[in-house]
């Protein structure tokens, strides 16, 4: 009975993660804030528009699990110019809750222009470009970003006349300290690093269901820890390498192409745990190989950010240990799960088989998913 209750829990975890797969993920908008000698601003959001009409924001992991789904579907298959007409409708409801303030001021913003890609592949978001502009209220000297968390996280993006663009992360609901309009206060290495670990850990709990499956499917054939952090090593090292290929602009291979191998590398992963009982000498190197593809995953995600020259080599390391730390603690959730009957005779065929067969089931879904629809 014992044995089949951890079996049933385990499998019924995978299928979530299916699921989840399926659906879409919630980005964060993208703001860039950029001030003229004048004391005029342009502030230009890249932003999922569908979701923000949809109201899926903070409170939803990803589109297909929100109770406006349904809506939100209905209007990513909208010409430009009716989606622009949705908007007109939200368009003063969004300006009023933006949280830029100036000195505890909110100023006056103004629509420049909304640009609303056409209709295209409808499993990839489409990003909708809405430019508002503004004048610094009186003689304000400082402002703060919050963005609701009912529109989900933001990335914030300063560009000062003659500065080095500031950029930031913040979590949904979240508000910023002051920020100067002038000259950038520096921030210290510990705030910085603090915030792309960050990025990274929840790029891996919550929102990494690849990388976690590829990294359960390491824990799923180790019955000790060495070996398994011996390929959780690889696995780090190789995406580090791809990753600072990737932000300094070295290798770009399209997520057409990684995203369905990413899946494939699950695939491999789960079908060799099915034949073999033991660690084979090339398993740590086909995983280096698999974590070169991860890794260039992961560059879109500090890509999108906006890592200001100054920071590529703290952001990336900050990055990495947040990356490191999420996929640790996906295996200490593994082992909390199913650890304890490791040493059991029945472990591998009641536990390491079906769920490997369920992990390459999700990967093959998902490879098919990413490349035919």
């Amino acid at each position: 009975m014992l044995r089949r209750s951890v079996e049933a829990c385990f499998l019924l975890i995978l299928v979530l993660f299916a699921q989840i797969g399926h659906a879409h993920e919630v980005r964060p908008s993208i703001f860039a804030l950029k001030f003229a000698p004048d004391r005029t601003f342009t502030l230009t959001a890249d932003t999922n528009l569908e979701a923000l009409i949809a109201g899926i924001g903070g409170e939803h992991e990803d589109t297909d699990s929100a109770p406006t789904a349904q809506d939100y579907n209905r209007m990513r298959a909208l010409a430009p110019t009716d989606l622009a007409a949705e908007f007109e409708a939200f368009a003063q409801t969004w300006l009023a809750d933006l949280g830029l303030t100036f000195d505890g001021a909110a100023p006056a913003l103004t629509i420049d222009s909304v640009v609303i890609p056409e209709v295209g592949d409808l499993n990839n978001a489409r990003d909708t470009f809405i430019t508002l502009s503004g004048s610094v209220p009186g003689a304000a000297t400082k402002f703060r970003w919050a963005y609701p968390e009912k529109f989900g996280s933001s990335v914030l993006r300063v560009d000062r006349p003659e500065q080095e663009l500031q950029a930031q992360f913040f979590g949904a609901g979240a508000v910023s300290e002051p920020f100067e309009i002038g000259v950038a206060l520096p921030r210290t290495w510990i705030e910085k690093s603090i915030d792309y670990g960050v990025v990274g850990f929840t790029h891996i709990l919550p929102k990494g269901v690849d990388h976690i499956l590829f990294v359960l499917g390491l824990f799923l054939l180790n019955t000790n820890w060495r070996p398994l952090l011996v390929q959780v090593t690889a696995f780090t090292l190789a995406h580090s390498v791809t990753l600072a290929m990737g932000l300094y602009g070295v290798l770009n291979l399209s997520p057409a192409i990684v995203e369905p191998l990413i899946a494939l590398s699950i695939v491999y992963v789960a079908v060799e745990n099915i034949f073999t009982n033991r660690l084979h000498a090339w398993r740590p190197i086909v995983v280096f190989l698999f974590g070169l593809l991860h890794g260039l995953g992961f560059a879109g995600i500090l890509t999108e950010i906006g890592l200001a020259r100054a920071d590529f080599v703290l952001g990336l390391v900050a990055f990495n240990v947040g990356v490191e730390f999420g996929q640790l603690t996906v295996i200490a959730l593994a082992f909390l799960a199913v650890g304890w009957f490791i040493e059991k005779p029945w472990y591998r065929s009641r536990v390491t088989i079906p769920a490997s067969i369920a992990v390459a089931a999700v990967g093959a879904f998902w490879f098919v998913e990413r490349t035919f629809y």
